[in-house]
């Protein structure tokens, strides 16, 4: 998992609330438990006029001129601006995927699904809270500035637009341990390699049957 620290990206928004994990990444698209090749199915409902399937070539599909993914400034954003209870509905893990495999880095939300919320950091995604109010203003700014971006620093967890306003956001001291350093579950694990080791040189000496 790479390292989180500082980071500056184009800010692209979706003003709903609610959204499942359902329009994140369709059910269709769950067969693959690979973490990559689902970034050009992200809210798939949303950004096709036709209805999508595992292995058809989006390059048939009729494109939805209207939203926002679509739209050529927006190809490269890699913060996500959200309203409320962001990643409702089913625990699929593949929402990570999809939002990181498209290019994100980041979602700021005024409040997250737990599951998706705790999936997030599990993969590298940093999911920030902020109050609603500062939301709504991140929402004003982004309609009227045009490639609007935003800094985030995790270390001072602070959120920065362009004119230097700072929005600090709570995060677990744990989590945010893993993001700086990179460690998902399986890197945490493999800091204990020596004494892992270690116990099983001596469990084997003691019971070599079980090898």
């Amino acid at each position: 998992m790479d390292k989180f620290q500082k980071f500056s990206g184009i800010v692209v928004a979706i003003d709903r609330p609610n959204i499942d994990t359902d329009a994140i990444i369709p059910k269709q698209y769950l067969k693959s438990i690979k973490r990559s090749g689902f970034g050009v199915n992200l809210f798939d409902d949303w950004r096709y006029l036709d209805p999508g399937e595992p292995g058809k070539s989006n390059s048939e599909r009729r494109v939805n001129p209207d939203f926002l993914l679509n739209k050529s400034r927006f190809k490269h954003a890699q913060i996500l601006l959200a309203r409320e209870n962001f990643a409702c509905g089913s625990s699929r893990e593949h929402a990570v995927w999809a939002l990181m495999d498209f290019g994100f880095k980041v979602v700021i939300a005024p409040s997250f699904a737990d599951i998706f919320y705790n999936n997030s950091f599990k993969n590298g995604l940093l999911p920030v809270v902020l109050a609603a109010n500062l939301i709504d203003q991140l929402f004003e700014d982004f309609e009227r500035q045009q490639d609007y971006q935003l800094r985030v620093d995790l270390e001072n967890q602070l959120v920065t637009n362009r004119a230097g306003i700072q929005m600090p956001f709570e995060i677990d001291e744990f989590r945010k341990y893993c993001l700086l350093n990179g460690f998902d579950d399986i890197g945490l694990t493999m800091q204990h390699a020596d004494q892992i080791k270690a116990f099983e040189q001596k469990y084997f000496a003691q019971y070599p049957w079980l090898q």
